[in-house]
C-alpha cells in the first residue's frame, strides 16, 4: 500500500512539471490574431533582468508591422536607457494552424512561432552583444492578449540550458493616423 501511495505521489508530482504548452490557452480570450495585432504602429516598453532577477537595462521600441502577400514585417527600433539603438526587422511566414516560421538579421537560424487562443509563443535563438564579442542565447518568448490593443510578453534567456535572463515588456498598438 505505502509502494502505490509512493508511486501516486511521485507520478503526481511529475505531471505538475510538464511545461505549459501554447494550446493550454486555446480557449482563452481575446482571440490574438496575429495579423491583425502586428499591422500599423505599436509601441513596447519594456525591462531586462539578469538571472538574479535584478533589471539591468530598461527600453523602450517604436514597431512599424505590415503584411504583404501573407508575410509579415515588423521593424523594431529600440532605444535602451544607456542610450544604446537597435534595429531588428522580423519577417513572418505562416506555415499554416497557427504557426509562423520567422527570421531576423540578429535571429541564428528561424524561429518558430505558435499561435493558439489569446498567446503567441516563440522559441529561437538570439545572437547578441557581449563584453566586446557575440553570444548566441536561446529565447522562449510567451505573449498574451490582454485586451484588444494590448499584449504582455514574457521571455526566459538561457544558454547551454541555465537561465541568463527575463526580458517583460508591454506591447500597445497605437490609433491609426
Amino acid at each position: 500500500m505505502l509502494r502505490i501511495f509512493l508511486l501516486a505521489v511521485v507520478f503526481g508530482t511529475l505531471l505538475g512539471c510538464a511545461p505549459v504548452r501554447v494550446t493550454d490557452y486555446r480557449d482563452a480570450k481575446p482571440v490574438l490574431d496575429i495579423e491583425q495585432f502586428f499591422t500599423g504602429q505599436l509601441r513596447a516598453h519594456g525591462i531586462v533582468k539578469d538571472s538574479s532577477g535584478r533589471v539591468i537595462r530598461r527600453f523602450n521600441a517604436d514597431i512599424a508591422a505590415q503584411w504583404a502577400d501573407g508575410v509579415g514585417t515588423l521593424t523594431e527600433d529600440f532605444v535602451f536607457d544607456d542610450g544604446e539603438l537597435q534595429r531588428r526587422v522580423w519577417t513572418l511566414r505562416p506555415n499554416g494552424d497557427g504557426r509562423y516560421t520567422g527570421t531576423a538579421g540578429d535571429v541564428v537560424g528561424e524561429a518558430n512561432l505558435q499561435q493558439s487562443g489569446n498567446s503567441l509563443f516563440l522559441d529561437y535563438v538570439l545572437r547578441i552583444p557581449y563584453r566586446g564579442g557575440e553570444v548566441d542565447v536561446r529565447v522562449d518568448d510567451r505573449m498574451y492578449l490582454v485586451s484588444p490593443d494590448i499584449l504582455i510578453n514574457e521571455s526566459s534567456l538561457t544558454k547551454f540550458g541555465w537561465g541568463v535572463g527575463n526580458l517583460v515588456l508591454v506591447i500597445a498598438r497605437q490609433p491609426s493616423q
